[in-house]
């Protein structure tokens, strides 16, 4: 490794030490986000939400992707969706929550992706991520989805 690679491996674990994660505040997020992102989760929530993502991702429970979450949401799969708030073009996932409320399925927007990623397990940005149930993690599965079902929705 060169000496200029290990400054900035450096200065990452540095900023990852003292909960840096990618700098930037949830306000600063929340104004990136996009027109149709709604119903946004809370700060709170979105922890929660986060940390049910690392739960199911430990026992291979999640759907990532555009085109998995959509494929598994059209076979009638049930569980949360998740989508990013900040992923452009909009036209990449739009169509997604008519397709959650059609089958009734929780979902709620998440203010980033690298985030959104992060918690999967990815290096990766993530702009979808589907939560199945498990009754390993189901205590807090069901806290986000009690919390999830009753955010407010736009018509």
């Amino acid at each position: 490794m060169t000496k200029v690679k290990k400054e900035k491996v450096a200065a990452v674990e540095d900023a990852a030490a003292a909960g840096g994660g990618n700098g930037r505040s949830y306000q600063e997020l929340v104004a990136n986000m996009n027109a149709i992102a709604q119903p946004l989760a809370t700060r709170k929530l979105s922890k929660k939400l986060y940390k049910c993502v690392k739960k199911a991702t430990k026992l291979k429970n999640i759907r990532r992707g555009v085109k998995e979450v959509q494929k598994f949401i059209g076979k009638g799969e049930k569980g949360i969706v998740l989508l990013a708030g900040d992923t452009l073009p909009i036209e990449v996932y739009c169509h997604l929550p008519v397709m959650c409320e059609d089958r009734n399925l929780p979902y709620a927007y998440i203010p980033s992706k690298l985030d959104l990623g992060a918690s999967a397990g990815s290096k990766r940005p993530t702009c979808v991520i589907m939560i199945k149930p498990h009754e390993n993690y189901q205590e807090a599965y069901d806290e986000c989805l009690e919390e999830v079902t009753n955010m407010p929705r736009l018509l």
